[in-house]
Order: C-alpha cells, then sequence, then structure tokens
C-alpha cells in the first residue's frame, strides 16, 4: 500500500516534471534532475504530495539537501504514510523546505568551516565541512549535483526541523 502511494505519486510527478519546460533551456531543472536520477522516489512523491513542484522547478537558485530513498525508510515506520496526508500537508512543507536554501551553495564553499545556513522555512541548518560534510546530523554522501536552477546535495537522512 505504502510503496504503491509513492510509486503513485511519483509517476505523477514524473508526467509533471515531464510536460513543463526547461527552467533555463540549458538543463535539468531540480525536479526533473531528482526524478531522472531514480533514487529520489519518496522525495519527489513528498514535494509533489506539498505542492512544492512549480516552487523546485522556478528560477532559483536553489540548494536542496536531497534524501535519499533510503533514507525516508530510515524514519520511524508510519512516519512517511502520516506525513503523505492531506492533513498534514503543512508539516509536509515545512520538512521538506527545511531541506533548502534559497540560494546556490557548492561544497567548495563550505570546505574547512563550520556555517549556519536559513532554510526555505525560515529555520537555520547547521553546515560542518571540515571532514566531509555534514548538515545537521546528515552526511552529504554526494555533492554538487547540478541543475539549471540550483544544486543538488544527496544526504544520508531526512533532515527534521527542531520545532
Amino acid at each position: 500500500m505504502i510503496r504503491r502511494t509513492f510509486i503513485a505519486l511519483a509517476a505523477a510527478a514524473t508526467v509533471f516534471a515531464g510536460t513543463s519546460a526547461m527552467a533555463d533551456g540549458h538543463g535539468k531543472d531540480i525536479v526533473d534532475t531528482a526524478v531522472g536520477a531514480g533514487s529520489f522516489n519518496t522525495l519527489v512523491a513528498a514535494v509533489s504530495a506539498a505542492g512544492l513542484v512549480d516552487t523546485l522547478k522556478g528560477k532559483g537558485p536553489f540548494t536542496v539537501f536531497a534524501p535519499t530513498d533510503e533514507a525516508f525508510a530510515d524514519l520511524p515506520d508510519g512516519t512517511v504514510e502520516m506525513l503523505l496526508k492531506p492533513e498534514n500537508k503543512d508539516k509536509l512543507v515545512s520538512i521538506l523546505t527545511y531541506h533548502v536554501v534559497p540560494t546556490k551553495v557548492m561544497s567548495e564553499d563550505v570546505a574547512g568551516q563550520t556555517v549556519s545556513a536559513v532554510t526555505v522555512n525560515g529555520d537555520k541548518l547547521m553546515v560542518d565541512g571540515r571532514k566531509g560534510v555534514m548538515i545537521n546530523d546528515a552526511e552529504v554522501i554526494q555533492a554538487d549535483i547540478m541543475a539549471s536552477n540550483g544544486i543538488i546535495h544527496v544526504v544520508d537522512k531526512v533532515i527534521l526541523p527542531e520545532g
């Protein structure tokens, strides 16, 4: 049941993403890049359920810390299903926008430093670039995936806001 929900939402997002124009005509935007990667089906489904597809296909630039399907699977049982319910849309939007910074941040920009970044939801993330790159307690496992309207950094955990 859960898997079918993800697949249906991901399919809807894929159809939507495939019918829109590229953000700047020079490559895939963040949504199209995530859909094409094949390892962000849950994230794409959640972005679609939250009504954030248009936003992440927008001009940007955005930096997205994108949890893998495995990262979503590591959440406590029932968490994703609960968040995908229409009555929990505000909480889902808050969590997803906590993964987005409204500027383009390359891994080299934070190398050797610890900085904070204000996310789209208004909360701060801690970015530690001293030994690899950590975003709060999530590790960046693949950095600097370029999209026409920003950049994606793959993280190994879903990053939850404090509140």
